[in-house]
């Protein structure tokens, strides 16, 4: 399948300032070039949960979009330390997140399982070397 578009972002650890931004653009591109609601939507979920997730728990990464005839792919990829038990951490409300996140109202251990539901097809692989999440959502 052809790529139609793509678009690449850096995130990097700790930078609460710009939280949110990367998922905002992306939320924009997606509205420019004419997709529904619901798909913006649910794509700016997993953008944002995946942003989140190399800014609290990462040594920084990035997400990259590709645009497809039939579906779009949010590959959210990090540098290290990676995830020691990927089940537990798909649990909802399971956070790893230190206490001056959560007093910043981040890490709710909502997350994974927020990309997961908004998914049609979720894959997640984990070593010390990173995290790599592949979220696709067919197009309608």
């Amino acid at each position: 399948m052809k790529k139609i578009k793509s678009y690449k972002y850096q995130i990097n650890k700790n930078d609460f300032v710009n939280a949110g931004k990367v998922s905002s653009a992306i939320k924009r591109n997606l509205k420019k070039i004419g997709f529904t609601n619901r798909i913006v939507r649910r794509i700016a979920v997993i953008s944002y949960e995946g942003e989140m997730n190399i800014i609290i728990h990462s040594q920084g990464g990035e997400i990259e979009l590709g645009i497809f005839e039939n579906k779009i792919e949010i590959k959210i990829n990090d540098k290290g330390p990676g995830i020691n038990d990927v089940d537990l951490a798909m649990t909802e409300g399971y956070s790893t997140a230190p206490s001056e996140v959560r007093e910043l109202g981040f890490g709710a251990g909502m997350g994974l399982p927020n990309i997961n539901n908004c998914s049609d097809k979720f894959n997640i692989t984990s070593s010390k070397d990173g995290t790599k999440i592949k979220s696709t959502i067919y197009l309608e």
